[in-house]
């Protein structure tokens, strides 16, 4: 708390204005969009990479927040404040940290794939700021942060030659999605048979038990999808800007679609709101990775010129 005390002593107006606006580069759903963005329009295996990090972080990391149940600082510390901005988005408990282990996921992750000099050091200098951001902010502690990232930082290492390999040595991306399967079936068996103590947040416990369903779900969606687009599919990334940007638009589009529209059907026919959100999120993953990645070779052949036939 004294390094707390300490940051929530240089608060000032415009200090506040620029933490608030850096913390949201670590919002759980952006790992998502700057996967699917690459494994769309970039580079299918970068796009696998910031996928397996996000997705087994935020395992991790929901799992560590039920175990140790840690209240925020501002709980623990009645005399402490926080910035009143980041309130309303730092919800559930402290330990780890959600927005560092997601932000460290995304930026490690791309500076570890890429060489360019001034790539990595963005990438780095973000790695340092959302973390810090978390603190100033007042709605983490320095335990909290260094921990997510910690996690963060082994698996953006560990996972690196699973997925740079992929093309040429398949079985090693298969072990590494057999290994987020069984961690995310494990959190499911956790939040299902645990025998929480009487005073767990009912809210916190809710939340953790609904991303356990969905973790699984995305989890075993990409596995699947990972064997039939290598095998059958094998689309290319490529095509002019313009196309780009209307493949993208329509796909976001499209799975937000999913994602509203099933909510209510799958609820009512499976009974069980857990495991309707893992079938729902199963099928957004099926969809990403499989179906719209069909049209890829209709946008690839948008806008290109036919070359004039020689003289």
């Amino acid at each position: 708390m004294e390094f707390l005390y300490f940051l929530e002593s240089l608060r000032i107006p415009l200090l506040d204005s620029f933490f608030s606006l850096i913390t949201h580069l670590g919002e759980e759903t952006l790992f998502i969009v700057a996967g699917v963005l690459f494994f769309w329009c970039i580079n299918k295996l970068e796009g696998y990479y910031l996928l397996t990090v996000g997705l087994t972080g935020t395992v991790i990391n929901q799992f560590l927040k039920l175990l140790f149940r840690i209240p925020r600082p501002w709980v623990k510390d009645p005399n402490f404040t926080i910035v009143e901005s980041a309130r309303a988005e730092a919800t559930g408990y402290s330990f780890p940290s959600g927005h560092t282990q997601s932000s460290v996921g995304i930026f490690a992750s791309i500076g570890r794939w890429h060489k360019q000099v001034w790539l990595r050091a963005l990438c780095i200098a973000l790695c340092v700021l959302v973390p810090l951001s978390r603190m100033y902010l007042g709605v983490h502690t320095p335990a909290d942060v260094g921990v997510s990232l910690l996690v963060a930082l082994v698996l953006v290492f560990g996972f690196y030659p699973f997925v740079r390999k992929a093309a040429e040595n398949p079985k090693g991306m298969r072990i590494l999605l057999a290994s987020m399967l069984v961690l995310s079936l494990a959190y499911v068996a956790f939040v299902s048979f645990y025998q929480f103590p009487a005073d767990v947040d009912a809210d916190n416990l809710s939340h953790g038990t609904k991303n356990a369903f969905t973790m699984l779900g995305c989890i075993s969606a990409l596995w699947l999808a990972y064997e039939v687009e290598s095998k059958y599919i094998r689309f290319d990334t490529k095509a002019v800007w313009w196309a780009q940007i209307l493949k993208l638009v329509l796909g976001f589009a499209l799975l937000l679609g999913i994602k509203s529209g099933l909510k209510a059907p799958l609820t009512a026919l499976i009974g069980n709101s857990y495991a309707a959100d893992g079938l729902r999120y199963f099928l957004m993953v099926i969809f990403a990775g499989m179906v719209w990645p069909l049209t890829f070779k209709w946008f690839g052949k948008l806008g290109r010129r036919t070359a004039a036939p020689e003289k």
